[in-house]
């Protein structure tokens, strides 16, 4: 069994007034789940006016909609508590996930703090218009929804993609964005133009088992609610599956490798949380993780040991005590 993970931390001396906050996947269908689909499903049609989730686990927290960007449709939660202190929170999800991601999380991060997540256009319950996808395009976005929403300041945080947006609108809005924390952030590499070649939209055809190999990276292989995640995953999938769903998957990670974070890494200014789980290593994570840190002006990298890539998924307890003692630190501290 999996041992809950735990933490330490690697701090620049910009942060430390704060003080401290407190084995690989077999590679056979079967240590998946069996009948997870490879091919597209056959009322694949009927999804493209799926706008909440009918099939697989719903949020309960109350499901809103926004038009943003002159007619994409957002699916968003907005949760308030009775009091606040600072600003929202807006968390943003990972490549082909959706608000449900940091269900687990949302409660813990919500006292005294509102909570803002959405579906990325292309992701989720939120629209996907046949149209190319691009990192700007999804920032444009979260950018809208705020606008939508009169949200002036927010904190950022998300993991794998939503972690590369995080720092990518930190540098875009820096005005906008008080505090960063990115777990596992995608773009913490060189760019990767070779791989980069196996991603071109002619190979939609290709979605399950490119999807599929990705997937043995996501979750440790004895953590014990992996074989029920990757289930609800692909069901979700299954719902959702569209042409510009696939559009997007394969515009977006062929986005991602091809973008690394370290040249603007130095022009990011904001306090800035980076985590990562110790046996996240695919595309070299870890090493690249603390090189970004490196070269960020004012961040500390917390580890969380026993974990891999879903963090709002095998540690969220752990994930949401750092992110809340980092984002109430800033609260606690003014002018940080």
């Amino acid at each position: 069994m999996l041992q809950p993970a735990s933490s330490v931390a690697t701090s620049s001396p910009a942060l430390s007034a704060c003080g401290a906050l407190g084995g690989d996947v077999p590679y056979s269908m079967a240590s998946i789940s069996p009948g997870l689909p490879l091919e597209q499903p056959e009322d694949a049609r009927g999804s493209l006016f799926v706008r909440r989730p009918m099939r697989v686990r719903a949020t309960k927290h109350a499901q809103h909609d926004a038009t943003v960007l002159g007619g994409v449709r957002l699916r968003y939660v907005d949760v308030r508590p009775a009091a606040e202190h600072g600003p929202p929170l807006v968390m943003l999800h990972g490549i082909a996930s959706r608000i449900e991601e940091y269900e687990d999380i949302i409660d813990r991060l919500r006292a005294g703090r509102r909570v803002i997540v959405m579906d990325l256009p292309g992701n989720g319950y939120s629209d996907k218009p046949e149209r190319p996808y691009t990192l700007s395009f999804l920032e444009d976005s979260v950018l809208g929804l705020l606008d939508s929403l009169r949200v002036n300041e927010a904190d950022l945080a998300g993991g794998s993609l939503g972690g590369h947006l995080v720092l990518r609108l930190g540098h875009r809005a820096p005005g906008r964005f008080r505090r960063l924390v990115p777990w596992a952030p995608a773009g913490a590499w060189q760019p990767m133009r070779a791989l980069a070649l196996l991603l071109k939209p002619w190979l939609s055809a290709l979605f399950w088992p490119f999807v599929w190999v990705q997937s043995r990276f996501w979750y440790h292989p004895k953590w014990r609610g992996r074989r029920s995640a990757l289930l609800e995953a692909f069901a979700h999938y299954r719902e959702i599956h569209t042409p510009g769903f696939v559009r997007m998957y394969f515009d977006i990670a062929r986005e991602q490798v091809e973008t690394s974070l370290f040249p603007i890494a130095p022009s990011i200014g904001q306090p800035t949380l980076v985590l990562w789980g110790d046996q996240d290593h695919a595309l070299g994570m870890g090493e690249g993780v603390r090189r970004l840190v490196s070269l960020l002006p004012d961040a500390r990298l917390r580890v969380l040991h026993g974990a891999r890539h879903a963090l709002a998924n095998e540690a969220p307890d752990e994930l949401a005590r750092e992110v809340d003692a980092f984002l109430y630190c800033a609260t606690m501290s003014p002018g940080q």
